[in-house]
């Protein structure tokens, strides 16, 4: 690379700390990137990128509090020359297409990040989508046939909204229904109605069924 020639800056996101180092170390070692700041929450992500803007941010769907969608959408919003890489654990399949609706270019599985992160930000950073062949392909065919809001997964988890998704994985991850509201800024009501959404969407009768859904779906995709 020419010495005059700018690196991409890359804002890392996750909640796991050794996570975003050995990311980091990752784009570091590329002579066209940089790791120029890191952050583990919504709110602390966007404090960073107005005090120090970046090209690139790779942000884990699973933060704290607020999901990577919600800071995908604010920091389009307020950055709209941001390009954002998801990169999560959770099954590409069931996930993004949302994280493309909300204003990422790309999704990554962490089991392949060794292996293809460097791929995807320079796709991401040249302005066009990084998906695995395969869920790329499963779009194009839904987008011929005019079938563009189907579930990739083929189940009805596609017919839960960003938000009842946010509170299922909430769920999965213990948190009652005061601790999901106050997660998320919500009444105790609205989330009981999101509950009550999910159940009827998903066909479940109990608290008990949900959370064992929750739960399942919360699991790392398989390799």
């Amino acid at each position: 690379m020419n010495a005059d020639t700018k690196k991409t800056r890359v804002l890392i996101v996750d909640d796991h700390p050794i996570l975003r180092h050995g990311i980091a170390q990752l784009v570091g070692r590329e002579s066209d990137f940089e790791a120029c700041s890191e952050a583990g929450t919504v709110d602390e992500a966007l404090a960073v990128l107005a005090d120090q803007p970046a090209d690139v941010a790779i942000v884990d769907l699973s933060l704290e509090e607020q999901s990577g969608l919600e800071l995908i959408r604010r920091a389009k919003a307020r950055h709209p020359a941001l390009q954002c890489l998801v990169l999560s654990m959770h099954d590409e399949r069931l996930h993004a297409e949302r994280a493309l609706r909300a204003g990422a270019r790309g999704y990554l599985m962490k089991q392949e990040a060794t292996r293809k992160i460097v791929a995807a930000l320079r796709q991401v950073r040249a302005g066009r989508i990084y998906l695995s062949e395969t869920v790329a392909s499963e779009i194009l065919t839904r987008l011929a046939s005019g079938n563009e809001r189907s579930d990739p997964a083929g189940g009805a988890v596609g017919g839960l909204s960003d938000r009842e998704m946010e509170v299922l994985r909430l769920i999965g991850r213990g948190l009652k229904t005061g601790e999901i509201a106050r997660s998320l800024h919500r009444s105790v009501h609205t989330i009981e109605t999101h509950r009550a959404n999910i159940k009827r969407k998903l066909g479940l009768r109990t608290s008990g069924d949900l959370a064992r859904a929750a739960f399942k779906l919360s699991e790392p995709a398989a390799c």
